[in-house]
């Protein structure tokens, strides 16, 4: 099969026979299968997914609504297609898009091509303008320099959307995650349209978790296979900090200086504790990710090709 096409969905009732509508349309011509996973709906959509469905449709039921991340990942364990495509259940994204992207993508022999919105038909103070400076931010301490990281759609090949690694709620930092796998990736504009039914399930309130997963998605970029490097910097420069303050009063001390009522004292005593906590966290943390690839065989590397010119 050629392309799998992923849709995480919740409450899109009166979106499900139009969304049929332009798939079938813009896929025409394309061995394809359609995946819709419903992740909690409380509304018809179930029953309008099965009322619509086609022969080349499948519905994935979560029992209950776990985010886009996880509903996206269940889609992708249960895709067939040599290529998987991504995109919101709410007719915003265009499935007219997905045969440009994949022949951009086969054109330029890429891994992944991510959607920019063009024209993005939402509000501006509560969509818009965060969403620029989130993704500045985000571009600016991961250095992945890709516009918009809020577009689902996306097209992958299969091996690269399968290892992702998607958990939580990362769906917005696959780009950084795509750069981790070490794959191609490139952006193309894409045509967005204003919601017609419903309401976005999106506000003002993600931005805390967004900076939240921020800071582990640096951490996981830069330190995933070396916490130590980290944890451990940052002991061996507060212990020094601490120590140095120590031998500081020690030396008052014998010099007959009362030091007992000093807060640099205190200071020192933390700092140290500090320290040593931090570089016993590295070692933690360095075990903790050598059980993690030994224990499931996973190796720290992924290989894209062998030319083996001995046989």
């Amino acid at each position: 099969m050629k392309l799998s096409v992923v849709i995480p969905i919740m409450n899109e009732a009166e979106s499900i026979k139009p969304l049929f509508d332009a798939l079938l349309t813009s896929l025409d011509g394309i061995d394809h299968e359609i995946i819709l996973v419903d992740d909690g709906s409380t509304d018809s959509t179930v029953a309008e997914i099965e009322r619509y469905s086609t022969p080349n449709s499948r519905l994935v039921v979560l029992n209950k609504n776990y985010g886009q991340t996880t509903a996206m990942s269940a889609g992708i364990d249960q895709s067939n297609g040599e290529l998987i495509a991504t995109m919101d259940g709410d007719l915003q994204n265009d499935p007219a898009d997905i045969p440009m992207m994949i022949r951009h993508l086969e054109s330029k022999r890429l891994d992944v091509v991510a959607g920019r919105r063009v024209g993005r038909q939402d509000g501006m103070i509560l969509r818009k303008i965060p969403s620029k400076i989130a993704n500045a931010i985000i571009r600016n301490m991961t250095n992945v320099h890709i516009h918009d990281y809020g577009c689902t759609l996306k097209v992958f090949k299969r091996d690269v959307a399968r290892n992702l690694g998607l958990y939580g709620e990362l769906h917005r930092f696959i780009p950084v995650l795509v750069q981790l796998y070490g794959a191609r990736m490139e952006e193309v504009d894409v045509r967005h349209h204003a919601r017609k039914f419903g309401k976005s399930k999106y506000g003002i309130g993600r931005t805390l978790k967004v900076l939240s997963d921020l800071l582990f998605m640096v951490f996981f970029q830069k330190y995933a296979q070396k916490p130590m490097h980290l944890f451990g910097s940052l002991g061996f420069i507060t212990l020094f900090i601490g120590t140095g303050i120590d031998a500081y009063l020690l030396a008052l001390k014998i010099l007959g200086q009362k030091i007992g009522g000093r807060p640099l004292l205190s200071l020192g005593v933390i700092l140290t504790v500090i320290g040593i906590q931090l570089i016993t966290t590295g070692f933690i943390a360095e075990f903790i990710m050598r059980t993690y690839y030994e224990s499931q065989n996973k190796k720290p590397y992924i290989i894209r090709q062998i030319v083996d010119k001995t046989k």
